[in-house]
């Protein structure tokens, strides 16, 4: 599963600790201004220097106070004085990144005034489907997930189903007559069979890399047959009541002749009537334009 960062109260000890047998990256930028983000994507463990320049403001002091945050909380010893240097200040940290642990937000800060974050990440992916998938019961749902292919190749992918409380990984070989998971380069496919409503909810591709697994989501909604005619079934019921006790207090006080005129002009001018108005109720406005000719021709 997916290790959780959760923020600590006060300082927290950084990641400062250098593993030597790491590859090591730099990634410099210079701050104009007084805030700025850097998105940094990462595959694998490695020795991350991140260097700031920020070029100051109005009021340019011979030195100031900065220091370094991770996810909001301020990194322990790491407060130090920097001289401004060719009308510019610079602040210099490498970091270990080994796991999903480290990474996150690491931020520089120039005095209280001036800060540029630095995003650590895995490739993310970008496809997010807001409306859920909708499937029947007893058939099978094809849920789909794909990477863009500007990004590196996940090393491999997986997929979950939230229960309400976290993710469970599904495994094909544990239930091979429900699932079928089929994964090449950047998507992956889950085909989910003879689906239940049991099986409604939220499911999570994970891409897979080797300092963290990039995770996006899938809502799955199953239905009987008979969820899109509940609509329609309650307006025909309403429709068969109006006309029975239209129907019965005709027949209780008028004459047969009468009763039958009466039951003709029914047919003819207030089912259409009733029929429409219990539409319009519903919200099926699109009947509107063909009850307004039927009414008018009638």
């Amino acid at each position: 599963g997916l290790i959780l960062l959760t923020e600590t109260v006060g300082p927290t000890a950084p990641p400062l600790a250098l593993i030597t047998t790491l590859p090591t990256d730099t990634r410099s930028v210079v701050l104009k201004g007084e805030n700025k983000f850097e998105n940094i994507e990462l595959l694998s463990p490695v020795n991350i220097s991140l260097e700031c320049t920020w070029t100051g403001n109005q009021n340019k002091q011979p030195n100031i106070t900065a220091y370094w945050r991770k996810d909001g909380v301020e990194i322990q010893d790491s407060r130090v004085t920097v001289d401004l240097e060719n009308q510019q200040y610079n602040l210099k940290q490498v970091f270990s990144i080994v796991n999903e642990e480290n990474l996150g937000n690491y931020t520089c800060v120039f005095g209280n005034v001036a800060e540029l974050v630095f995003i650590l990440a895995a490739p993310q992916i970008g496809e997010i489907r807001d409306k859920p998938i909708v499937s029947y019961v007893g058939d099978f749902v094809v849920l789909t997930c794909k990477m863009e292919e500007n990004k590196p190749t996940p090393n491999s992918w997986n997929w979950f189903k939230y229960n309400g409380t976290e993710k469970e990984q599904i495994s094909v070989a544990a239930e091979p007559h429900r699932y079928l998971i089929s994964s090449e380069g950047w998507k992956t496919k889950l085909k989910v069979k003879n689906v239940s409503e049991a099986d409604s909810g939220l499911y999570y591709c994970g891409a897979v890399y080797a300092i963290s697994t990039s995770l996006s989501h899938v809502e799955l909604k199953v239905i009987t047959i008979l969820e899109p005619l509940k609509p329609f079934l309650s307006i025909l019921v309403e429709v068969v009541i109006l006309v029975a006790a239209i129907l019965i207090y005709e027949r209780s006080h008028s004459k047969r002749k009468e009763a039958e005129g009466t039951q003709r002009r029914f047919f003819f001018v207030f089912f259409p009537i009733l029929l429409c108005y219990s539409l319009h109720l519903h919200g099926a406005d699109w009947h509107m334009v063909a009850c307004k000719r039927c009414l008018h021709r009638g």
